[in-house]
C-alpha cells in the first residue's frame, strides 16, 4: 500500500502578482484611482445638483405663485404682507434645511467611498 500522494498545481509556487491597495491607486493616480475619484465627485455633483434644484424651485415657486394667486398679494398677517412674510419665513428656513441635508448626505457619500476603498 501506497502512502498519501500531495497533489498540487505548477503554478504554486509561481510568484503572485502583488495588488495595489485603492488608496495607492488613488494617490498615484492611475486609471483605477481615476473611476474610483470620478464615482466620488459623480455622486456629490448629483447630490449638489438635487439640493440647488429643490431649492431653486422652493424660492422660484413663490414668485409663480403669487402671479398665479393675485389675491395672495394682499393678503397680510398683521401688519406684515404675506409675501414678506413667506420670503422671510421660509426661504431662509429652507435654505438652512437644503445645506444642512447637503452636508449631511455628502458626508455620508464620503463615507461609504472610504468604506468601498477600504475593502479592496
Amino acid at each position: 500500500m501506497k502512502g498519501r500522494v500531495t497533489v498540487t498545481s505548477p503554478r504554486t509556487a509561481a510568484a503572485r502578482r502583488r495588488r495595489y491597495p485603492v488608496t495607492r491607486e488613488i494617490d498615484e493616480q492611475t486609471r483605477v484611482g481615476e473611476i474610483y475619484m470620478r464615482s466620488l465627485l459623480r455622486t456629490q455633483f448629483r447630490l449638489a445638483m438635487f439640493v440647488c434644484t429643490l431649492l431653486a424651485c422652493v424660492v422660484g415657486g413663490l414668485p409663480l405663485l403669487f402671479l398665479l394667486l393675485p389675491g395672495l398679494r394682499e393678503v397680510s398677517l398683521g401688519a406684515i404682507p404675506l409675501p414678506w412674510l413667506l420670503l422671510a419665513g421660509l426661504i431662509y428656513p429652507a435654505l438652512v434645511i437644503g445645506a444642512w441635508l447637503y452636508v449631511r448626505q455628502a458626508e455620508r457619500n464620503e463615507r461609504h467611498f472610504a468604506e468601498l476603498v477600504e475593502r479592496r
